[in-house]
């Protein structure tokens, strides 16, 4: 087998994509899915924070303020804490339900999911220490590398001008009064964390794209594989080419029961037999109700014989109607002319069989169009083949 049928640089087939997708194998993004889960907590904590706040201060104020009572009886003081310790879960189940489900939906939208147990499943392969030398020299492998080498360096470089520029201020803050320092080390908090968001958003514009290129450069098939594939889904040509044929054998062998209905056979003179039958009140065109070969061919003789049906010899018309008409089908337009000369000589030899009519002398040699004789070959540069 030559190199190039091993070359992959066909796309992936459909049904490659559906059974990798079956076994866990889809694009995903890592980077998307950093952005979903730190982009939606900072913008859920943004937005609880008030009610969060408030909420934790007023547990706060009201459970820990002790007094003669309280001190009398201990178990108060469990009491109190496991109020606060429900305060707080109150205000931080909320904000890790949001954040579960942005990532839910993120990973969604983005068709990053699949329903399998593939992944989990135990496989020995992944010891092979070849098959992870290959997986550490791969493409993706060098894309990760390289993009974690420059996220780290854009991360530095922001960290690094983010505090170098608020180191005099943050010494400042010790000087201020509380309330007013707090506030202003949660507005730089929040342009920190929003400098360091802005790069995670760059880097998974960068990354969720080309992880479905690499995608599909890994899910890309060689022609032996489109071929094979073809064949398994398809099954093989040659044993469908056998069950074709003896299929159409049986209903052949079955059509002969129609025989007695016909007003024709058509013959060549032993190769071939069709049966026709015609009705000008419910039929738009003559139809094939029986057809065969060699033994079914003489049987439909047999039975035409015994039925009194009229038995012509017409080779080519025979040959013709034998390869390009289907049993219980209608003949096709280019052989309307000549199935209409043996039907009207059919026709006027009945009739003059019963008295009503002057016999045919001579049988008729129904026109076909020799293309349509599979018996006939096309003449090479303007010679017979």
């Amino acid at each position: 087998m030559s190199d190039s049928s091993q070359d992959k640089n066909l796309p992936a087939t459909a049904q490659r994509l559906k059974k990798a997708r079956d076994d866990g194998n889809i694009p995903r993004s890592k980077d998307l899915s950093n952005l979903s889960v730190l982009g939606g907590g900072a913008a859920v904590l943004m937005m609880l924070m008030p009610i969060g706040f408030e909420a934790l201060r007023a547990g706060l104020a009201s459970d820990l303020r002790f007094d003669y009572q309280s001190l009398q009886h201990s178990e108060m003081v469990v009491e109190r804490l496991t109020h606060v310790v429900g305060h707080g879960l109150m205000v931080y189940l909320p904000l890790g339900f949001f954040v579960l489900a942005i990532a839910v939906g993120v990973t969604f939208l983005a068709g990053s999911w699949a329903i399998s147990t593939k992944p989990i499943t135990p496989d020995l392969t992944h010891l092979s220490p070849f098959k992870g030398i290959g997986r550490m020299f791969s493409k993706s492998q060098l894309f990760e590398t390289a993009k974690l080498s420059v996220l780290t360096v854009i991360v530095g470089a922001v960290g690094w001008n983010f505090l170098s520029s608020h180191l005099a201020p943050f010494a400042s803050l010790l000087m201020r009064p509380l309330e007013g320092a707090l506030g202003q080390l949660g507005q730089w908090m929040i342009f920190g964390v929003a400098s360091l968001m802005a790069v995670v958003v760059l880097v998974a514009l960068v990354d969720f794209p080309m992880q479905k290129f690499l995608y599909s450069q890994r899910m890309k098939m060689s022609q032996q594989e489109v071929k094979q594939e073809h064949k398994q889904s398809e099954g093989d040509p040659q044993m469908k080419g056998r069950r074709r044929q003896r299929q159409r054998e049986l209903a052949q062998r079955g059509s002969i029961t129609a025989v007695p209905r016909a007003d024709l056979v058509v013959v060549n003179p032993t190769h071939y037999a069709v049966a026709l039958q015609y009705d000008d009140a419910t039929m738009n065109a003559p139809r094939v109700i029986a057809k065969g070969s060699d033994l079914i061919a003489m049987k439909i003789r047999e039975v035409a014989k015994a039925n009194d049906i009229p038995v012509l010899q017409a080779p080519m018309l025979a040959r013709a109607l034998y390869a390009h008409a289907e049993i219980d089908g209608e003949i096709p337009s280019a052989l309307y002319t000549a199935v209409a000369q043996v039907l009207a000589y059919v026709y006027q030899l009945k009739a003059a069989m019963r008295g009503k009519g002057v016999m045919p002398r001579v049988a008729p040699s129904p026109e076909v169009p020799k293309e349509l004789d599979p018996h006939w070959k096309k003449p090479v540069n303007g010679m017979p083949a």
